[in-house]
């Protein structure tokens, strides 16, 4: 009875080795796959902005888009007349327009024989101390003594252009080159005050005095 009981143990423990022997021999591999690669959809590009042209503008060459609204090229001309504005004007086509500027409304040089004057435009709220002090001011710049309120009364002109009044002056004096001429128009509207001053050499001021009486009654309202 005791020798089968120990031909049992000893077939339980060759069984047993017989499995861990069988484990053993098992080589366990781990394997990784590797992660899909994704390729991202290439960029759609964007579509161009459309152009936006005036009605019954041919297309642009080649897609160009067009110049910004007001841009000028390179040595393109500045417009003749004035747009914009509480008041319009249409300069000569020989006064060379140069850029406003500062508190310049409108900036032109006006050539002439021997020496070349500046017309310059402004406008400023109110009277800007009314006509006596607007005349004396601009007598001043020519080297001249301030005028009493009846002496600058009789010395202008006034006209009428439209619903605008325009007081002119007329003053000659000097200048570090020799004689100066201020030609000048004042012109009141809706609560400012306009001013058109052309000065310079007397001979090139005197030359364009019908000239500048002419583009005065071009000013209009727009």
């Amino acid at each position: 009875m005791r020798f089968t009981h120990t031909i049992a143990a000893v077939s339980v423990l060759l069984a047993v080795g017989a499995s861990l022997n069988g484990c053993r021999d098992r080589n366990v591999v781990v394997y990784q796959a590797p992660k899909d690669r994704v390729t991202p959809p290439p960029a759609t590009p964007e579509p161009a902005a459309a152009a936006t042209l005036p009605d019954g503008h041919p297309p642009l060459a080649g897609g160009a888009a067009p110049a910004a609204p007001g841009a000028m090229g390179a040595g393109s001309p500045l417009p003749q007349v004035a747009t914009g504005l509480a008041l319009r004007w249409k300069a000569p086509s020989h006064w060379t327009a140069k850029p406003p500027g500062g508190v310049r409304k409108g900036s032109y040089a006006v050539p002439g024989t021997g020496g070349e004057a500046d017309m310059a435009i402004t406008a400023f709220p109110g009277d800007t101390g009314g006509l006596v002090a607007n005349v004396n001011r601009w007598r001043a710049q020519v080297g001249l003594e301030p005028q009493s309120q009846a002496q600058i009364e009789s010395a202008i002109e006034q006209v009428e252009v439209g619903s605008l009044h325009i007081d002119i002056v007329d003053v000659t004096g000097k200048g570090p080159g020799g004689a100066m001429r201020l030609l000048g128009a004042i012109v009141p509207h809706q609560g400012q005050t306009w001013f058109f001053k052309m000065l310079g050499p007397e001979p090139v001021v005197a030359a364009e005095r019908a000239g500048f009486k002419a583009f005065l009654s071009t000013i209009e309202v727009p």
